[in-house]
């Protein structure tokens, strides 16, 4: 179906009734309209594609509008998104057709009931978080073929997504087994954008940024998402310089800040980065970790633009075992942890 505006505008903005009536028809005719998802507009020989639903929702508020003035200014709103594209320097969502983007998530309480298991996703290894958190994160803050750096790249998760999305990334990892698995999951996922994906086995507290910047011919990353391990929760490997292995709070959050300090000097700046980390329970004491760690990054160069609280249902460690869980939380007088959470910074 093509809707073209152009005659209709021109004459409707002779009275407000004439408004009314003229994109009546056309609201008729679209919500008639079952064969498609989608409507083609054209205005002014400029023709783009809408989501039918924001499209009629868009013809309804002019239709109600209660004076001329507003149902002009609706026009006018719309005839904007269909002609003009606004973007931020970060990303390549066009705000003038906002509307379009409701699964980008924009408040801070985020329930993801089930993770995503397309394409090369899986929820083999353990302690890898959901592809829905790098999705959202990337679209909202990095444009097609912008750099991005994963320093805890695990299986891959935020690798698959840089792929899916076309933004370039390198992911460096300790374990030697997280690299293997991250590099057999990448070969699975196709590469429709051709995006540089690189894979490495080093220590991010030490690994020469530089020269991998050099290698890519580039000067910085424009994204960082980190995904450290919950302190000792998990154990990755048995090496000392792995943040599992941190004896004490204190040592993991030093451990955590070299890496922070060998990274940051190559994001670029005003850029973002994302910590997604959660708490933990030890000693019959709650660990704020999440909280001690984003003061690490404050610490450093960058302020705070969001905390977002992440659900989740359950982990491999509790599957199966919600009424132990249960029991013990009401004997030790604690809570189950149901949530993490997402540290969002922007470097200064």
């Amino acid at each position: 179906m093509l809707i073209n505006l152009t005659k209709t505008i021109k004459e409707s903005f002779s009275s407000h009734s004439i408004l009314r009536e003229h994109f009546k028809v056309i609201l008729d005719k679209v919500q008639k309209n079952t064969d498609t998802s989608s409507i083609k507009v054209s205005f002014d020989g400029n023709e783009t594609e809408v989501k039918k639903e924001i499209f009629i929702e868009e013809l309804i508020q002019i239709t109600e509008a209660y004076t001329f003035e507003r149902a002009k200014y609706y026009v006018n709103r719309l005839i904007k998104s269909l002609t003009e594209v606004k973007q931020s320097k970060i990303n390549d969502l066009n705000l003038n057709r906002w509307k379009e983007y409701n699964d980008l998530i924009t408040d801070s309480l985020w329930i993801i009931n089930k993770r995503d298991s397309s394409g090369a996703h899986n929820a083999g290894y353990w302690g890898n978080f959901i592809p829905q958190i790098p999705n959202q994160l990337l679209r909202r803050y990095t444009k097609k073929g912008d750099w991005v750096l994963d320093p805890f790249a695990g299986s891959g998760t935020t690798l698959i997504e840089c792929k899916r999305l076309g933004r370039n990334a390198l992911g460096i990892d300790l374990s030697g087994e997280a690299v293997k698995l991250c590099i057999s999951n990448l070969d699975k996922e196709k590469n429709h954008f051709n995006a540089v994906i690189d894979t490495m086995l080093a220590d991010s507290s030490e690994i020469n940024l530089k020269n991998q910047l050099n290698k890519y011919q580039i000067k910085n990353f424009q994204f960082i998402i980190m995904h450290p391990p919950y302190w000792d929760i998990i154990k990755f490997t048995d090496q000392k310089n792995d943040l599992s292995n941190a004896a004490t709070t204190v040592d993991f959050l030093r451990m955590f800040g070299k890496v922070l300090d060998n990274i940051s000097p190559h994001l670029e700046k005003k850029r973002y980065l994302a910590v997604v980390i959660g708490d933990k329970y030890s000693d019959g004491e709650w660990i704020p970790l999440g909280f001690l760690t984003m003061q690490e990054v404050l610490n450093r160069n960058y302020k705070l633009k969001s905390i977002i609280v992440k659900n989740f249902e359950e982990t491999t460690a509790k599957r199966n075992q919600k009424e132990l869980w249960r029991y013990r939380a009401l004997v030790g007088g604690f809570y189950i942890f149901k949530h993490e959470y997402i540290f969002l910074f922007q470097k200064k």
